[in-house]
């Protein structure tokens, strides 16, 4: 049996650990490795004969690339590149999805992977619809928020964990959940119930899940949301409704009384579980999650502090002057979306809480914003 070739894009905790276990496979082989690191330097890395530096070398060599760089901008210029090639792309890069992730999806093939929370949910929503649940809530369970954590903080805890400072600081001030829960109410047809999210505290997933649930009530289409808990696995949810005469047998299966019902997947495994969904891609069954061809649901970049005109903002997701936050692109539309702004500078002094509006600041050129002003001229024309 021919092994089908898989590129990948980063050599960071997801990539290597990635390329480890493809090389375990007999139906799957690591092709290329897209680092932008000096190889010469990259002595013991696994497969490092097959590091490269080039794009091209990358694409011919590649059946599918799985992009798990952690860079918007970076891997979306690649992904453009790969897609011209006609190549499918798996992601597990929550960020780039709801950035560019619209755009690529109609551009060619592209899907987030099983995995990380929102692949996870996806895989589960397709498992409780097989059964005849109606979801109500896609829930996140998230462990620990402090919006504004210190720089000192960070640094220990990205040192402790191996993680870098920003990917850190994203996932403690809530930058990461409502990528997460964003890219969610895109790619699943949801919604959120408001701008931020709720976020009750709770360390019952059932009982999050039905005042969640409860919440929703009068919402016309499923909510994207999270649950905080400090004691709960780190896992996902979905609460859902069932047709009333099941509702006996599901009392029987330890399900609850009902209306509603809670199913949870208590791991999430990253790289360990991307390789479902690159089998799920080349067995042709189609897109898992990708943010869909229209969004209603984005990140807007939320001041943490008081910021000066001219201020320059290398990067916002995982800053410390910036944090994002899901809202409703109708009622947002001049907002800067936290995956647009790399290398931006401010025009105005911006107030601590304050959204980022286009009018605030200037935005180099990029494929994100390529890729954002693409969406707005899509939901112009169909206004």
């Amino acid at each position: 049996m021919q092994r089908a070739k898989i590129g990948v894009i980063g050599t960071g905790l997801i990539g290597t650990g990635l390329i480890r276990l493809i090389g375990k496979q007999e139906d799957v082989s690591v092709s290329r490795i897209l680092t932008r690191r000096n190889t010469t330097d990259m002595v013991g890395y696994p497969f490092q004969e097959r590091l490269t530096n080039s794009v091209d070398e990358l694409i011919e060599h590649s059946d599918l690339i799985v992009e798990c760089s952690g860079d918007v901008i970076y891997g979306s210029e690649v992904i453009e590149r790969a897609m011209e090639a006609g190549l499918p792309i798996v992601t597990m890069n929550a960020e780039l999805q709801v950035t560019t992730g619209s755009y690529f999806a109609r551009k060619g093939f592209i899907t987030e992977a099983e995995g990380d929370q929102p692949g996870c949910i996806a895989a589960l929503d397709e498992n409780v619809k097989q059964m005849g649940f109606k979801p109500v809530v896609y829930g996140n369970i998230k462990g620990f928020l402090k919006t504004n954590p210190s720089k000192e903080d960070m640094e220990f805890w990205s040192k402790r964990n191996g993680t870098t400072i920003g990917m850190t600081t994203s996932f403690t001030d809530g930058t990461k959940v409502q990528i997460e829960q964003a890219l969610v109410a895109n790619g699943l047809g949801a919604t959120i119930a408001k701008d931020g999210l709720l976020g009750f505290a709770s360390d019952d997933a059932k009982e999050g899940g039905e005042q969640l649930a409860r919440a929703a009530e009068g919402i016309s289409l499923p909510i994207s949301d999270y649950i905080l808990s400090s004691k709960l696995p780190p896992g996902v949810f979905i609460t859902a409704t069932h047709d009333e005469d099941q509702q006996d047998a599901l009392r029987y299966y330890k399900m609850g009384m009902g209306p509603y019902y809670t199913s949870l997947t208590n791991s999430h495994l990253c790289h360990l579980e991307i390789l479902k969904t690159i089998r799920r891609v080349l067995d042709g069954k189609g897109v898992l999650l990708n943010n869909s061809e229209q969004p209603t649901i984005s990140v807007a970049a939320i001041a943490k502090r008081k910021l000066d005109v001219g201020q320059f903002i290398e990067r916002a997701i995982g800053s410390f002057d910036l944090r994002g936050e899901a809202v409703r692109i109708e009622k947002n539309e001049n907002h800067v979306p936290i995956g647009v702004l790399r290398n931006a500078r401010l025009k105005k002094p911006i107030e601590e809480g304050e959204m980022i509006q286009f009018s605030d600041v200037d935005i180099p050129e990029s494929i994100a914003l390529k890729a954002w002003r693409s969406v707005l001229k899509e939901r112009v024309a169909i206004k």
